[in-house]
């Protein structure tokens, strides 16, 4: 399986950086995100996680470090987490980081309604 890559581009700011690393398991989302279709970007990542977190049971890290993102983006994430959750359940290792700046109030609020829409334990860290 190879690494899954998206690179950020300085005059699409729209997008994140996508480091999926087959190798390590850490897959990395920075950035923003806040395209007006979402799920065209996100489908790749996430067929990509269904691959190396389900069907092959591998170790999985995810760090998520978006600085802003939409409501589409939003309910992809929460897909990338209900897919870790099942890996999880299936007896795989699954670390989520969520990195934040520490003035933004309204990012703890998020990270906890999506723990209690997945029943995954996200990490807080602060930038």
């Amino acid at each position: 399986m190879k690494s899954l890559i998206i690179e950020s581009v300085s005059d699409s700011p729209y997008y994140p950086e996508v480091n999926f690393d087959a190798n390590t398991g850490i897959c990395e989302l920075a950035g923003e995100s806040y395209m007006e279709e979402a799920y065209k970007f996100y489908n790749p990542l996430l067929n990509w996680l269904k691959e190396f977190a389900i069907v092959r049971g591998n170790e999985v890290v995810l760090n998520i470090k978006l600085t802003y993102f939409n409501t589409n983006s939003s309910r992809l994430l929460l897909d990338m987490l209900d897919i870790l959750k099942r890996s999880l359940d299936d007896g795989n290792k699954v670390t989520v980081n969520w990195f934040y700046e520490e003035d933004d109030p309204d990012v703890k609020e998020e990270v906890e309604d999506f723990e209690i829409e997945t029943g995954l334990k996200i990490n807080l860290k602060p930038l």
